[in-house]
């Protein structure tokens, strides 16, 4: 049994990298059951026997890749070292000149959450979980007399939206903005939301 449920887990995660994989390739209104199972040589019904609809099986690969990133944003975050210094490597490695992957598939995901529910809610959820851990770091360094944060909170969502919006411009309007100015914009914003104080303390 063990045995069976292992290789069900296993189907499922084949399944999900190759719907991000579609996505990334089609875009995601165009991207068919059949296709997701073609790519893998199986049966369109095998893929509906996992995720029963499209729509479902869409939500499930976001979210698939999407904890991917937010598990690697907990790590940076979690390093030993001062909140500034943490919550400024995210922020580098958030930005679509660093390491972080998927803007493409959030960007597509953004723009069909508002029909579909259940993709909708997983955004939701995923967003929340972002802002909360970037939130934890500003409290940390706030009780710990390193720079000013009343409300950290509104500092993790004014942050997020902000970097949202760079990496929409720099994904969808390529050449539009240097990597130089996106950086010291980003910069500037994270230096905003600690008080001005930056990695020194306050």
């Amino acid at each position: 049994m063990t045995r069976v449920r292992r290789a069900a887990a296993e189907r499922r995660e084949e399944l999900l990298r190759a719907t991000v994989a579609q996505i990334e390739a089609r875009g995601m209104a165009a991207v068919r059951v059949a296709d997701v199972a073609a790519a893998l040589g199986v049966s369109g019904a095998l893929v509906l026997y996992h995720f029963s609809t499209k729509e479902k099986l869409v939500a499930a690969a976001f979210a698939y890749a999407a904890e991917g990133d937010l598990a690697e944003l907990r790590r940076i975050l979690g390093r030993r070292a001062p909140a500034a210094r943490r919550l400024r490597a995210a922020v580098r490695w958030y930005l679509p000149s660093g390491q972080a992957p998927g803007w493409r598939l959030w960007i597509e995901c953004w723009a069909a959450a508002p029909r579909e529910r259940p993709l909708r809610e997983v955004v939701a959820r995923l967003d929340r979980q972002w802002k909360s851990s970037l939130a934890e770091v500003f409290t940390q360094g706030a009780e710990a007399g390193e720079f000013r944060c009343p409300d950290p909170w509104g500092a993790a969502g004014r942050l997020t939206a902000f970097l949202d919006g760079l990496g929409v411009r720099m994904t969808v309007y390529r050449g539009s903005l240097s990597r130089t100015r996106m950086l010291r914009w980003a910069d500037e914003a994270l230096e905003r939301e600690l008080g001005g104080a930056g990695e020194g303390g306050a």
